[in-house]
């Protein structure tokens, strides 16, 4: 039986600001993926975020981004590597401390907005966000974009790593993200987005196959501040679910996934 996970990005209010619908989405997804502080975020929001996700069972992510609450993460700062090493530690550490006092684990990290896509395009960031991960906990999951060279970075580093594709985003033929602010960045269409997810999974590309059949694993990432975004990720589900596939927590995708591989080994 197939299995996939839905990672709904989530803690991205901060102060008396407030963004998304994250108790909502805490219904739906099965892997939270919180702001750490630095595009979004603040420490309240993520012991209060952290404590919802341990209610209902969601795994834990860290997402990380650049020092940017301005330009919520989505400006490209051109931090070297090394200074992406650091800022990606100091918000692990910070999280993982959060996870502690909740009774729970870190399972894993994913870059964000403009990091996301410098991390998936040059391996030298890659490796600064895997190198963090390594020196906070080698068990912490690296997520990166299907086919990117974030994996690469992981399998270096000695950590796990888990392909992500978004029901809500927009793609180019080359497999590559729209960028924001053009035309068909972001689907809001619940239908629509289902659809894609659908299609995504079942294309003929080794990877998505492999992904499909249950041996390699795959997290769907959906935006807990995009337009009707529970009502996407609501749709993604039962399409899913409709399609014979289940919906599993990242650390339970990547146990299951390696126990089958050592079961099929000769």
């Amino acid at each position: 039986m197939p299995l996939v996970d839905l990672n709904g990005t989530l803690g991205e209010s901060f102060g008396t600001w407030q963004k998304g619908m994250d108790e909502a989405m805490l219904r739906i997804v099965s892997s939270a993926s919180m702001a750490c502080g630095m595009h979004a975020g603040d420490p309240l929001v993520m012991q209060t975020t952290v404590a919802s996700a341990r209610r209902v069972g969601a795994c834990i992510g860290a997402e990380i981004g650049y020092p940017d609450l301005q330009g919520y993460g989505q400006r490209d700062l051109s931090m070297n590597p090394y200074e992406i090493y650091v800022y990606s530690l100091y918000q692990i550490g910070a999280l993982t401390a959060m996870c502690r006092a909740n009774g729970v684990r870190l399972d894993y990290v994913k870059p964000h907005g403009a990091l996301y896509r410098r991390a998936c395009q040059e391996l030298a960031v890659a490796k600064s966000i895997a190198r963090a991960i390594r020196d906070t906990d080698k068990d912490v999951i690296l997520v990166g974009a299907l086919g990117s060279v974030v994996e690469e970075a992981a399998a270096g580093n000695g950590i796990p790593f888990v392909g992500e594709v978004f029901a809500d985003r927009g793609y180019r033929e080359d497999g590559t993200l729209i960028p924001k602010g053009e035309r068909g960045d972001v689907v809001s269409n619940p239908a629509i987005a289902a659809e894609r997810v659908l299609r995504l999974l079942q294309q003929s590309t080794p990877s998505v196959e492999n992904t499909s059949d249950g041996t390699k694993p795959l997290t769907i990432g959906i935006h807990g501040d995009y337009p009707n975004a529970t009502k996407v990720a609501f749709a993604v589900k039962e399409a899913l679910e409709v399609n014979g596939f289940t919906i599993a927590g990242l650390r339970s995708l990547v146990y299951i996934t390696n126990t089958l591989d050592k079961e099929q080994a000769p």
